[in-house]
Protein backbone atom coordinates (compact mmCIF):
# COMPACT_ATOMS: atom_id res chain seq x y z
CA UNK A 1 0.00 0.00 0.00
CA UNK A 2 1.40 3.76 -1.14
CA UNK A 3 1.09 5.83 2.12
CA UNK A 4 -0.67 9.33 1.29
CA UNK A 5 3.31 10.59 2.67
CA UNK A 6 5.01 8.52 0.14
CA UNK A 7 3.19 10.46 -2.86
CA UNK A 8 4.95 12.85 -5.26
CA UNK A 9 1.65 14.33 -6.74
CA UNK A 10 -1.51 14.42 -5.30
CA UNK A 11 -4.84 15.26 -6.50
CA UNK A 12 -6.67 16.60 -3.89
CA UNK A 13 -10.74 17.40 -5.63
CA UNK A 14 -9.13 18.79 -8.57
CA UNK A 15 -11.37 20.72 -11.18
CA UNK A 16 -11.67 22.76 -13.99
CA UNK A 17 -14.73 24.69 -15.28
CA UNK A 18 -14.91 27.47 -17.79
CA UNK A 19 -16.72 30.73 -17.81
CA UNK A 20 -19.42 29.11 -20.39
CA UNK A 21 -20.03 26.14 -17.98
CA UNK A 22 -18.40 23.92 -20.04
CA UNK A 23 -16.76 20.94 -17.05
CA UNK A 24 -13.62 20.18 -18.37
CA UNK A 25 -12.76 18.11 -15.04
CA UNK A 26 -15.50 18.00 -12.59
CA UNK A 27 -13.79 16.56 -8.99
CA UNK A 28 -10.46 14.66 -9.34
CA UNK A 29 -8.90 12.89 -6.86
CA UNK A 30 -5.27 11.21 -7.12
CA UNK A 31 -2.16 10.24 -5.42
CA UNK A 32 0.59 9.63 -7.93
CA UNK A 33 3.38 7.62 -6.20
CA UNK A 34 7.06 8.78 -5.98
CA UNK A 35 8.98 6.89 -8.54
CA UNK A 36 5.92 5.55 -10.87
CA UNK A 37 4.69 6.01 -13.92
CA UNK A 38 0.84 6.84 -14.02
CA UNK A 39 -0.75 6.71 -17.17
CA UNK A 40 -4.22 8.62 -18.14
CA UNK A 41 -6.59 7.15 -20.50
CA UNK A 42 -9.42 7.33 -21.85
CA UNK A 43 -11.22 8.42 -24.93
CA UNK A 44 -11.13 12.00 -26.14
CA UNK A 45 -12.66 15.06 -24.32
CA UNK A 46 -12.18 13.04 -20.89
CA UNK A 47 -9.75 15.73 -19.41
CA UNK A 48 -6.80 13.83 -19.82
CA UNK A 49 -4.61 16.74 -21.24
CA UNK A 50 -6.53 19.06 -19.25
CA UNK A 51 -5.55 17.23 -15.92
CA UNK A 52 -2.21 17.16 -16.87
CA UNK A 53 -2.22 20.92 -17.73
CA UNK A 54 -3.65 22.09 -14.43
CA UNK A 55 -0.09 19.91 -12.65
CA UNK A 56 2.09 22.80 -14.39
CA UNK A 57 -0.49 25.07 -14.17
CA UNK A 58 -0.93 25.90 -18.13
CA UNK A 59 -4.44 25.81 -17.33
CA UNK A 60 -5.19 27.09 -13.85
CA UNK A 61 -7.35 24.37 -11.91
CA UNK A 62 -11.26 26.37 -10.52
CA UNK A 63 -10.78 24.17 -7.53
CA UNK A 64 -8.99 21.78 -5.26
CA UNK A 65 -5.33 21.24 -4.74
CA UNK A 66 -2.35 19.95 -6.22
CA UNK A 67 0.59 18.80 -4.42
CA UNK A 68 3.78 18.26 -5.34
CA UNK A 69 6.60 16.67 -3.20
CA UNK A 70 4.43 18.14 -0.42
CA UNK A 71 4.01 21.77 -1.86
CA UNK A 72 0.67 23.24 -2.38
CA UNK A 73 1.53 24.08 -6.07
CA UNK A 74 -1.56 26.31 -7.12
CA UNK A 75 -0.20 28.85 -4.62
CA UNK A 76 3.40 28.55 -6.06
CA UNK A 77 4.50 30.78 -8.81
CA UNK A 78 3.86 28.98 -11.92
CA UNK A 79 7.21 30.30 -14.18
CA UNK A 80 9.82 29.06 -11.47
CA UNK A 81 7.08 25.87 -10.64
CA UNK A 82 7.34 24.63 -14.96
CA UNK A 83 11.34 25.37 -14.75
CA UNK A 84 11.55 22.16 -11.79
CA UNK A 85 9.14 19.95 -14.12
CA UNK A 86 9.66 18.46 -17.32
CA UNK A 87 7.18 18.52 -19.77
CA UNK A 88 7.12 16.47 -23.38
CA UNK A 89 4.22 16.79 -25.66
CA UNK A 90 3.21 15.02 -29.31
CA UNK A 91 4.94 17.69 -31.81
CA UNK A 92 8.02 17.76 -29.56
CA UNK A 93 7.84 21.95 -30.16
CA UNK A 94 11.71 22.18 -30.40
CA UNK A 95 12.80 25.73 -31.08
CA UNK A 96 13.88 25.58 -35.20
CA UNK A 97 16.32 27.83 -34.96
CA UNK A 98 18.10 26.72 -32.35
CA UNK A 99 21.18 23.15 -32.69
CA UNK A 100 19.70 20.21 -31.36
CA UNK A 101 22.59 21.32 -27.75
CA UNK A 102 20.83 24.78 -27.42
CA UNK A 103 17.21 22.85 -27.61
CA UNK A 104 18.27 20.54 -24.70
CA UNK A 105 20.11 23.31 -22.89
CA UNK A 106 16.87 25.59 -22.61
CA UNK A 107 15.91 24.54 -18.97
CA UNK A 108 19.21 24.78 -17.59
CA UNK A 109 19.97 28.24 -19.22
CA UNK A 110 17.17 29.83 -17.93
CA UNK A 111 18.68 28.46 -14.33
CA UNK A 112 21.38 29.99 -15.13
CA UNK A 113 23.59 27.02 -15.14
CA UNK A 114 27.18 27.50 -16.25
CA UNK A 115 28.22 26.79 -19.74
CA UNK A 116 30.51 23.76 -19.64
CA UNK A 117 27.98 22.02 -16.37
CA UNK A 118 25.01 22.61 -18.96
CA UNK A 119 27.07 21.31 -22.22
CA UNK A 120 28.26 17.99 -20.30
CA UNK A 121 24.56 17.67 -19.26
CA UNK A 122 23.12 18.16 -22.26
CA UNK A 123 25.58 15.69 -23.86
CA UNK A 124 25.01 13.12 -21.27
CA UNK A 125 21.51 13.23 -21.65
CA UNK A 126 21.73 12.87 -25.67
CA UNK A 127 23.74 10.00 -25.10
CA UNK A 128 20.97 8.37 -22.49
CA UNK A 129 18.22 8.78 -25.33
CA UNK A 130 20.62 7.01 -27.83
CA UNK A 131 21.79 10.30 -30.04
CA UNK A 132 25.32 10.45 -30.49
CA UNK A 133 26.22 14.01 -29.35
CA UNK A 134 28.78 14.36 -31.83
CA UNK A 135 26.75 13.72 -34.58
CA UNK A 136 23.93 15.18 -33.63
CA UNK A 137 24.80 17.87 -31.16
CA UNK A 138 25.14 20.28 -33.68
CA UNK A 139 22.43 19.83 -35.70
CA UNK A 140 18.86 21.48 -36.09
CA UNK A 141 15.50 20.16 -35.42
CA UNK A 142 14.88 20.07 -39.30
CA UNK A 143 17.64 17.67 -39.77
CA UNK A 144 16.24 14.68 -37.79
CA UNK A 145 13.84 12.13 -37.88
CA UNK A 146 9.98 12.17 -36.43
CA UNK A 147 11.19 9.12 -33.92
CA UNK A 148 15.02 11.76 -33.46
CA UNK A 149 13.14 15.13 -32.40
CA UNK A 150 10.95 13.15 -30.21
CA UNK A 151 14.12 11.69 -27.95
CA UNK A 152 15.47 15.42 -28.32
CA UNK A 153 12.34 16.01 -26.35
CA UNK A 154 12.70 13.83 -23.84
CA UNK A 155 16.21 15.08 -23.32
CA UNK A 156 15.23 18.21 -22.77
CA UNK A 157 12.55 17.59 -20.49
CA UNK A 158 15.03 15.40 -18.34
CA UNK A 159 17.87 18.41 -18.22
CA UNK A 160 17.35 20.02 -15.46
CA UNK A 161 17.11 16.49 -13.61
CA UNK A 162 13.46 17.11 -12.86
CA UNK A 163 11.64 15.11 -10.20
CA UNK A 164 8.60 14.88 -11.97
CA UNK A 165 8.12 14.07 -15.69
CA UNK A 166 4.34 15.42 -17.64
CA UNK A 167 4.10 13.75 -20.80
CA UNK A 168 1.16 14.54 -23.08
CA UNK A 169 0.56 11.85 -26.20
CA UNK A 170 4.62 11.85 -26.73
CA UNK A 171 4.93 9.61 -28.74
CA UNK A 172 1.56 10.24 -30.54
CA UNK A 173 3.17 11.91 -33.76
CA UNK A 174 5.39 8.91 -35.62
CA UNK A 175 4.49 5.97 -36.92
CA UNK A 176 3.84 2.61 -35.20
CA UNK A 177 6.98 1.05 -35.99
CA UNK A 178 9.27 4.00 -34.51
CA UNK A 179 6.68 4.58 -31.67
CA UNK A 180 7.12 0.64 -30.69
CA UNK A 181 10.62 1.38 -30.21
CA UNK A 182 10.14 4.94 -28.97
CA UNK A 183 8.47 2.90 -25.72
CA UNK A 184 11.00 0.67 -25.53
CA UNK A 185 13.54 3.14 -24.71
CA UNK A 186 11.30 5.11 -22.75
CA UNK A 187 10.32 2.15 -20.64
CA UNK A 188 14.59 1.38 -20.31
CA UNK A 189 15.08 4.80 -19.84
CA UNK A 190 12.15 5.21 -16.77
CA UNK A 191 14.17 2.10 -14.88
CA UNK A 192 17.14 3.43 -14.65
CA UNK A 193 16.19 6.65 -13.47
CA UNK A 194 12.53 6.37 -11.78
CA UNK A 195 11.37 9.56 -12.64
CA UNK A 196 7.52 10.35 -11.11
CA UNK A 197 5.53 10.52 -14.50
CA UNK A 198 2.17 11.25 -15.43
CA UNK A 199 1.59 9.82 -18.84
CA UNK A 200 -1.50 11.27 -21.22
CA UNK A 201 -2.49 8.85 -23.75
CA UNK A 202 -5.08 7.61 -25.46
CA UNK A 203 -4.41 4.09 -26.40
CA UNK A 204 -4.78 1.49 -23.66
CA UNK A 205 -2.05 -0.71 -25.18
CA UNK A 206 0.59 2.19 -24.38
CA UNK A 207 -0.60 2.90 -21.23
CA UNK A 208 -0.55 -1.03 -20.20
CA UNK A 209 2.82 -1.47 -21.57
CA UNK A 210 4.31 1.67 -19.66
CA UNK A 211 2.36 2.49 -16.71
CA UNK A 212 3.31 1.11 -13.05
CA UNK A 213 -0.35 2.37 -12.65
CA UNK A 214 -3.01 3.15 -14.92
CA UNK A 215 -5.92 5.82 -14.67
CA UNK A 216 -9.20 5.51 -16.55
CA UNK A 217 -11.26 8.28 -17.09
CA UNK A 218 -14.71 8.98 -18.48
CA UNK A 219 -16.00 12.10 -19.66
CA UNK A 220 -15.42 14.98 -17.12
CA UNK A 221 -12.34 13.78 -15.59
CA UNK A 222 -14.88 10.85 -13.57
CA UNK A 223 -11.95 8.61 -11.91
CA UNK A 224 -13.47 5.08 -12.96
CA UNK A 225 -10.63 2.84 -11.83
CA UNK A 226 -6.99 3.29 -10.55
CA UNK A 227 -4.82 0.17 -10.73
CA UNK A 228 -2.16 -1.81 -11.63
CA UNK A 229 -2.40 -2.58 -15.66
CA UNK A 230 -3.06 -6.54 -15.04
CA UNK A 231 -5.88 -5.75 -12.55
CA UNK A 232 -7.06 -3.03 -14.94
CA UNK A 233 -7.14 -5.61 -17.74
CA UNK A 234 -8.53 -8.94 -15.67
CA UNK A 235 -10.88 -7.20 -13.39
CA UNK A 236 -12.36 -4.53 -15.19
CA UNK A 237 -14.28 -2.14 -12.31
CA UNK A 238 -17.21 -1.79 -14.68
CA UNK A 239 -18.70 -1.73 -18.06
CA UNK A 240 -17.69 1.52 -19.20
CA UNK A 241 -13.71 0.15 -18.31
CA UNK A 242 -14.39 -3.16 -19.59
CA UNK A 243 -15.73 -1.74 -22.86
CA UNK A 244 -12.73 0.82 -23.00
CA UNK A 245 -9.69 -1.75 -22.76
CA UNK A 246 -11.43 -3.81 -25.53
CA UNK A 247 -12.66 -7.63 -25.67
CA UNK A 248 -9.03 -8.35 -26.26
CA UNK A 249 -7.77 -7.79 -22.69
CA UNK A 250 -7.10 -10.85 -22.04
CA UNK A 251 -4.16 -10.80 -24.75
CA UNK A 252 -2.72 -7.43 -23.29
CA UNK A 253 -2.92 -8.79 -20.04
CA UNK A 254 -0.05 -11.65 -21.23
CA UNK A 255 2.01 -7.96 -21.50
CA UNK A 256 2.08 -7.03 -17.99
CA UNK A 257 2.44 -9.94 -16.78
CA UNK A 258 5.67 -11.21 -15.47
CA UNK A 259 6.54 -14.71 -15.57
CA UNK A 260 7.10 -15.85 -11.79
CA UNK A 261 8.76 -19.23 -10.12
CA UNK A 262 6.02 -21.00 -9.77
CA UNK A 263 5.26 -20.93 -13.33
CA UNK A 264 7.94 -22.75 -14.38
CA UNK A 265 7.85 -26.40 -14.68
CA UNK A 266 11.33 -28.82 -14.90
CA UNK A 267 12.44 -30.90 -17.94
CA UNK A 268 14.49 -33.48 -18.10
CA UNK A 269 17.87 -32.34 -18.11
CA UNK A 270 21.12 -33.71 -18.58
CA UNK A 271 24.90 -32.35 -18.60
CA UNK A 272 26.81 -32.10 -21.88
CA UNK A 273 29.58 -34.39 -21.12
CA UNK A 274 26.67 -36.87 -20.15
CA UNK A 275 26.94 -40.32 -22.10
CA UNK A 276 24.04 -40.94 -24.16
CA UNK A 277 22.72 -43.34 -21.80
CA UNK A 278 22.19 -41.33 -19.15
CA UNK A 279 20.62 -39.45 -21.62
CA UNK A 280 17.98 -41.68 -22.23
CA UNK A 281 17.34 -42.68 -19.10
CA UNK A 282 16.39 -38.75 -18.10
CA UNK A 283 13.79 -39.18 -21.07
CA UNK A 284 12.62 -42.29 -19.68
CA UNK A 285 11.78 -41.20 -16.42
CA UNK A 286 10.10 -37.87 -17.57
CA UNK A 287 8.35 -39.84 -20.60
CA UNK A 288 9.27 -37.23 -22.94
CA UNK A 289 11.17 -37.80 -26.39
CA UNK A 290 13.17 -34.82 -25.75
CA UNK A 291 15.46 -33.37 -23.06
CA UNK A 292 17.89 -29.64 -22.45
CA UNK A 293 21.44 -29.91 -22.35
CA UNK A 294 23.65 -28.09 -19.88
CA UNK A 295 27.33 -27.06 -19.00
CA UNK A 296 28.79 -27.91 -15.24
CA UNK A 297 27.45 -23.98 -14.26
CA UNK A 298 23.74 -24.93 -15.67
CA UNK A 299 24.38 -22.70 -18.40
CA UNK A 300 21.61 -23.47 -21.64
CA UNK A 301 23.75 -25.37 -24.00
CA UNK A 302 20.75 -26.73 -26.38
CA UNK A 303 18.39 -29.46 -26.39
CA UNK A 304 18.47 -33.44 -27.66
CA UNK A 305 16.11 -35.68 -28.78
CA UNK A 306 16.00 -39.46 -28.41
CA UNK A 307 16.87 -40.02 -32.20
CA UNK A 308 19.78 -38.19 -32.02
CA UNK A 309 20.90 -40.78 -29.25
CA UNK A 310 21.07 -43.71 -31.32
CA UNK A 311 24.49 -45.33 -32.05
CA UNK A 312 26.18 -42.20 -29.97
CA UNK A 313 28.45 -42.38 -26.97
CA UNK A 314 28.01 -38.79 -26.05
CA UNK A 315 25.62 -36.21 -26.02
CA UNK A 316 25.93 -33.33 -29.14
CA UNK A 317 23.12 -31.19 -28.36
CA UNK A 318 21.35 -28.83 -30.73
CA UNK A 319 20.63 -25.07 -30.91
CA UNK A 320 17.74 -23.80 -28.98
CA UNK A 321 16.23 -20.91 -29.73
CA UNK A 322 13.38 -21.10 -27.70
CA UNK A 323 14.27 -19.19 -24.66
CA UNK A 324 12.98 -15.63 -23.20
CA UNK A 325 15.04 -14.21 -19.89
CA UNK A 326 13.45 -14.31 -16.46
CA UNK A 327 12.57 -10.59 -16.75
CA UNK A 328 10.40 -11.41 -19.97
CA UNK A 329 6.81 -10.56 -19.89
CA UNK A 330 4.07 -13.82 -20.65
CA UNK A 331 3.60 -12.25 -23.82
CA UNK A 332 6.94 -12.18 -24.70
CA UNK A 333 7.46 -16.02 -24.01
CA UNK A 334 4.45 -17.03 -25.92
CA UNK A 335 5.78 -15.12 -28.82
CA UNK A 336 8.88 -17.31 -28.70
CA UNK A 337 7.00 -20.62 -28.74
CA UNK A 338 4.41 -19.72 -31.64
CA UNK A 339 8.31 -17.65 -33.56
CA UNK A 340 9.63 -21.65 -33.24
CA UNK A 341 6.91 -23.92 -32.88
CA UNK A 342 8.05 -24.87 -29.61
CA UNK A 343 6.77 -27.07 -26.91
CA UNK A 344 8.93 -25.84 -24.73
CA UNK A 345 10.25 -22.31 -23.59
CA UNK A 346 13.34 -22.24 -21.99
CA UNK A 347 13.52 -19.06 -18.78
CA UNK A 348 17.39 -17.82 -18.19
CA UNK A 349 18.77 -16.71 -15.52
CA UNK A 350 21.22 -13.00 -16.43
CA UNK A 351 24.23 -15.19 -16.23
CA UNK A 352 22.39 -18.13 -19.05
CA UNK A 353 21.68 -20.60 -16.25
CA UNK A 354 18.63 -22.60 -16.98
CA UNK A 355 15.49 -21.90 -14.20
CA UNK A 356 13.00 -23.91 -15.93
CA UNK A 357 10.80 -23.85 -19.13
CA UNK A 358 7.24 -22.63 -19.48
CA UNK A 359 4.48 -24.82 -21.79
CA UNK A 360 1.68 -23.83 -22.82
CA UNK A 361 -0.21 -25.03 -20.29
CA UNK A 362 1.68 -23.49 -17.86
CA UNK A 363 1.51 -20.41 -20.12
CA UNK A 364 -2.15 -20.61 -19.73
CA UNK A 365 -1.98 -20.94 -15.90
CA UNK A 366 0.26 -18.30 -15.44
CA UNK A 367 -2.52 -16.00 -17.30
CA UNK A 368 -5.50 -17.16 -14.62
CA UNK A 369 -3.09 -16.59 -11.76
CA UNK A 370 -2.34 -12.56 -13.24
CA UNK A 371 -6.05 -11.57 -11.72
CA UNK A 372 -4.60 -10.33 -7.88
CA UNK A 373 -6.70 -8.41 -6.29
CA UNK A 374 -4.47 -5.39 -5.03
CA UNK A 375 -5.00 -2.74 -2.29
CA UNK A 376 -6.25 0.76 -3.60
CA UNK A 377 -4.28 3.55 -3.47
CA UNK A 378 -5.35 6.00 -0.81
CA UNK A 379 -6.97 9.56 -1.66
CA UNK A 380 -5.75 12.24 -0.09
CA UNK A 381 -7.15 13.65 2.99
CA UNK A 382 -9.59 16.75 2.70
CA UNK A 383 -8.74 19.91 3.78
Amino acid sequence: MHRSEDAAIVLDAVGKRYPDGTTAVGSLSLTVPRGELVALVGPSGCGKSTTLKMINRLIEPTSGRIVIDGQDVTKADPVALRRGIGYVIQNVGLFPHQTIRDNVATVPSLLGWKRRRARERVDELLDLVGLEPETFGDRYPHQLSGGQRQRVGVARALAADPPVLLMDEPFGAVDPVVRDRLQDEFGRLQDTLGKTVVFVTHDIDEAVRLGDRVAVLAGGGDLRQYDSPAVVLGDPADDFVAQFVGSERGLRRLAVTPIEAEDLEDPPVVRATSAESAAAAAMDRADLPYALVVDAEDRLRGWVHHEQLRDRTDVRPRRMEAYVGRDASLKEALSVMLRYDAGWVAVLDDDGRLLGVLTPESLHAALRRSIRTTEPLPLPDAG
